[in-house]
């Protein structure tokens, strides 16, 4: 029999994602319909886009505050520069760039400050919401419409499909084999790993450590851009606060898939199902008709579940020594105590 930790964290994701299915299928058939399971992404899996570069960052030792701000600020800039007559494709390219810079003025501010990322990223939050807020407010576009009237194509980069699979799940396929390749395949990944076991011992090594940190959280602003388009596409218009509420959804994510928020390890795959299964967990309270205060504690009770369910499996034999060696000196005092009583007679 396959012990419990011998079983993956991601099988064990997969596994709950498949039971929470069922079981929310159970009290409303839709949740069966594969077109409600698809489409029904489109309305979390950005959260799944931000948790795997952030899952990066974690495991190095880092965290990142910033990316929901940095993808209001992508947003509103894609609207203000496609509105400046600047062409799509063009106003597109400078988004990725600015996203690209907020991930670099991150990484230069931890590098050149030594300040704790959390301490620094929770300043440049509130500096991209900022900048995104005045920029929004520059452009009169404060109100809850933003900047809308994009070309036609814009809106089949979210709403498309291919196959009869939405287009954002195709691109999720990809971004997440790309970054699995990168932190589980080449040796950058290993040196990520490495720095966040062990910060002090990777400075004194060939590791780079700078260079890799850069790299990380470019990669974090490049992604929330992306996350950026996505959702101007799938709403049809630029906003600043597109990505306000992502903050502990993604967090939540990540250290759920496997990430130690103290660095060292984490997983990939790992996050990108924990997304899902927080995605599916909500989509489905809300198919039953659950308010949404109570879904919110249903979904923090899931994640202890769940958790308790991963401590389980790490120390299953742990656990399962301590029964034996308990089970044995309950044997032996009851052997003990049916002697003396024997002796008495």
């Amino acid at each position: 029999m396959m012990k419990l930790k011998n079983i993956s964290w991601e099988i064990w994701l997969l596994i709950i994602i498949v039971l929470e299915i069922v079981l929310f299928g159970l009290f409303n058939s839709r949740m069966f319909n594969l077109n409600v399971l698809l489409y029904g992404t489109n309305d979390f899996i950005y959260i799944a886009f931000l948790a795997v570069p952030l899952t990066m960052i974690i495991v190095s030792g880092g965290i990142d505050l910033s990316f929901g701000s940095v993808v209001g600020l992508c947003a509103i800039s894609l609207g203000v520069l496609y509105k400046s007559d600047m062409p799509f494709y063009l106003a597109v390219i400078v988004t990725f760039i600015i996203g690209a810079s907020c991930g670099l003025i991150n990484a230069l501010l931890i590098i050149l400050t030594g300040v704790n990322p959390l301490v620094i990223t929770l300043g440049t939050m509130y500096l991209y919401s900022g900048a995104a807020l005045l920029i929004s407010g520059t452009a009169g576009a404060t109100g809850y419409e933003g900047i809308s009237d994009f070309p036609a194509y814009v809106d089949s980069i979210a709403n498309g499909a291919a196959l009869g699979i939405p287009l954002p799940i195709i691109y999720f396929i990809g971004f997440v084999f790309i970054f699995y390749i990168v932190l589980h395949r080449l040796n950058f990944g290993r040196s990520i790993f490495f720095i966040g076991q062990n910060l002090r011992a990777s400075r004194y090594s060939t590791i780079n450590v700078n260079r890799i940190t850069l790299i990380s959280y470019m990669l974090m602003g490049i992604s929330s851009a992306a996350v950026a388009l996505m959702l101007v596409s799938y709403f049809g218009s630029a906003r600043s606060d597109l990505g306000s509420s992502f903050l502990m959804p993604v967090i939540t994510a990540a250290v759920l898939g496997g990430a130690n928020i103290y660095g060292g390890s984490g997983s990939i795959l790992g996050s990108a199902l924990a997304a899902f299964l927080i995605g599916y967990l909500q989509q489905g309270l809300q198919m039953v008709g659950v308010s949404t205060e109570m879904s919110n504690a249903v979904s923090g009770g899931l994640l202890i579940c769940v958790l308790i369910v991963k401590s389980v499996s790490h120390y299953s034999d742990t656990i399962m020594h301590y029964l034996k060696k308990s089970f044995r000196h309950v044997n032996r005092e009851i052997k003990g105590s049916n002697e003396h009583v024997y002796k008495e007679q």
